[in-house]
């Protein structure tokens, strides 16, 4: 799909997009949210000796959203782009038979929440809100009621931080409960964390790491919250009961590692 053309559906939804091969440490390639003096755009990056083809499949002017496939010698990757409360967002998408803006919201959904919006949500219109009776979602993280939960209030956690370990800005929670999961060391370095025994091993070779402000943390634990949850780019949602935590089905996407920025 010609660039132009591209550029013309983006404004359907009342994006921007720009496309570019200047391409840099600071700029990678990959599908970025920039901002000029216009506001926020879509900043599409390409490598000059990458043979990449980009097509819209779908476009939902009314939801603000549309369906962007790349397409690469090495197979398809999509990525679905739209505006979430605040913010544009780009998110790449899981599966090889997504073709049109609902299926891809449908397929970021952890099958988890996808078997909670079957028991719960009759009104299929209803399935793909930010809340519903099934879960309520802040960014890329959802909330599914577990009302009958009990924990043990010394192991509760207050302002506690829930991410995805890339770097970007954490959601805060009022009140967090973990059980189960991996111990691991946390830190501006390391935000994926570090096992005890590869903690261990770095400090033993580099004692000074010990000062780098780490956090012990558990690596995929269940994640339960309540209270309010906040983040900058989003609006304060309030959990009156126990919520298990859950992240979006993005890390599985094959496209994945082109999006530079998620939130």
């Amino acid at each position: 799909m010609d660039n132009h053309v591209i550029e013309r559906v983006f404004g359907r939804i009342g994006a921007r997009v720009k496309f570019s091969d200047d391409v840099s440490r600071r700029h990678p390639a990959g599908i970025d949210i920039a901002t000029d003096k216009r506001g926020e755009y879509f900043d599409i990056r390409v490598e000059p000796t990458d043979n990449v083809e980009y097509e819209v499949i779908d476009s939902q002017p009314a939801m603000r959203h549309l369906l962007l496939m790349a397409r690469r010698e090495n197979g398809k990757q999509r990525f679905l782009c739209g505006h979430d409360e605040r913010h544009w967002f780009v998110c790449a998408v899981p599966g090889s038979s997504v073709t049109n803006v609902k299926a891809a919201m449908e397929a970021l959904q952890p099958a988890e929440v996808q078997s909670a919006v079957r028991r719960r949500v009759k009104r299929i219109k209803n399935r793909l809100r930010r809340k519903n009776s099934a879960f309520i979602r802040q960014g890329e993280w959802f909330f599914v009621p577990v009302p009958e939960l009990t924990v043990n209030q010394k192991f509760v956690l207050k302002n506690e931080p829930i991410s995805r370990g890339n770097g970007g800005k954490a959601h805060m929670c009022q009140y967090a409960y973990r059980s189960g999961g991996e111990v691991v060391y946390v830190g501006i370095k390391y935000p994926m964390g570090l096992t005890k025994d590869a903690y261990s091993r770095l400090v033993k070779q580099n004692p000074a790491a010990r000062s780098w402000a780490w956090r012990i943390m558990r690596r995929n634990a269940a994640v339960y919250v309540r209270g309010r949850v906040w983040h900058p780019d989003h609006k304060t949602i309030v959990l009156n009961d126990w919520h298990r935590v859950m992240m979006n089905t993005e890390g599985s996407a094959p496209g994945a590692r082109a999006v530079v920025f998620l939130d």
